[in-house]
This record gives structure tokens, sequence and C-alpha cells, in this order.
């Protein structure tokens, strides 16, 4: 499996997601935000957490519209995969590769502590390492995680199997305690909770372990 890693200004997770995806067994390409093109061959474009741009305006805004998110938008759209965690969910929704918007925490305060959370499908290349009604635990880091959608796209994510998490106990507010969606292909996934902070012993936890595990099993197969 070969992964991209977008690195935008204020990125702060890049590192961490790639050596998730290194240590998974992934061969991984740091790609910087002016570029306008992605190393040949990947299979999958990871979009880190952080502050992109300083969030200034909307967070994740800027960044989607930088150079680099062209080549993204055209390896999400002939079937390429892509996991935006954190800033990298906010990223994908402003790119409208995934419904939604992230807003404030209800609380207006930001979060940062091991949550709970509920897989609500398997069927994914991301979460095909867990059962369907699992729950995990993984940590949150967030001020804006708050996620948001109109009632008919709810709809669709729940007709559809298409909400990848939810809150156990719902720590911002979010619409039906999501906590992570699906693209309508499956191959696209947006979350906030950062599962590559627990990824090995060292983290206090390897829940996270399974999903680059699975990724790497799928894609090899695929």
């Amino acid at each position: 499996m070969r992964a991209a890693i977008l690195v935008f200004p204020g990125s702060n997770c890049d590192r961490d997601l790639a050596v998730a995806f290194e240590k998974a067994g992934a061969q991984v390409s740091m790609v910087w935000h002016k570029d306008t093109t992605l190393p040949d061959g990947v299979d999958i474009v990871g979009i880190p957490g952080g502050f992109s741009y300083g969030d200034y305006l909307r967070c994740g805004a800027i960044a989607a519209n930088s150079p680099i998110c062209g080549a993204l938008r055209s390896h999400v759209e002939r079937g390429g995969f892509a996991l935006g965690i954190c800033n990298g969910f906010q990223v994908l929704t402003e790119t409208r590769l995934l419904p939604g918007a992230l807003r404030r925490n209800a609380n207006l305060k930001y979060i940062c502590k091991p949550v709970g959370l509920r897989v609500e499908t398997a069927n994914s290349a991301f979460t095909a390492g867990y059962e369907a009604g699992q729950e995990i635990t993984i940590p949150i880091a967030h001020h804006d995680g708050n996620y948001f959608a109109a009632e008919d796209t709810l709809r669709a994510l729940n007709d559809q199997d298409r909400v990848a998490f939810r809150y156990v106990d719902n720590p911002n507010g979010s619409v039906d305690a999501i906590a992570g969606v699906l693209s309508e292909n499956r191959r696209v996934l947006g979350m906030m909770p950062h599962p590559e902070r627990m990824a090995e012993p060292a983290h206090g936890g390897t829940d996270g372990q399974a999903m680059f595990r699975a990724l790497l099993d799928q894609l090899a197969t695929a």
C-alpha cells in the first residue's frame, strides 16, 4: 500500500499519521500543500490533524482551496481512498468530498481526552478490523468537532450505513453523536478522533491500530 500524507502550514499530526501507516506496512510519502500532483501509484491520501493555515476563516476552508486539494479531488473522483482526521475531516467537508460541517463544540471549549467510540459499521476498508457495535477508545483534540448535517443528509447517512463511528458519550454536541462518516462509495472516511494517537502500546492503547492494519489488508487484496 502506498500512502501520501498532505502537509499544510499548521499541520501537527502529519508525522503521527505517517508513522501509523508505516507501522502497518505502508510506503509513505509526505506531500506539501503547494504541490499540484500526488506521487504515482498512491492508494490512499491521509489528511492529518492540526490547525491548517492557523484555522483562519472556517477550519479547513483555506486548506481546501490549496493547490494539492485539486489532486486530492481527482484522486477521490477516480475511486482512490482518503482518510481525513480531525482538521483533515474539516478539509474533506470543505472540499465537499464528505457531507456536513464541523462547528464549534457545544460547550465552546477545546476538548482533549480519550473518548469512547462505537463502531457503527464494519463494512468499509477502514472499519473491517472491528466488529459492528464494538466499543473502542480513541483520543480527541479539537475545538470545532461538533458535526452537523441537514435532516435529509442524516437520513441518507443512516439509510446507507455510512456512519462509521458514534461517540458513546457525545463530548462536543455532534448531531446524532456522529464521530465519523463515509463517502457514498465508502472509500473516503472523515473522523474527528485520532486513531493514529492510539496505534501502539506507548500511546496507552492500540484501539486505532486495527484501522491501519485493515486498510493495508483491504488495499493489498483490492
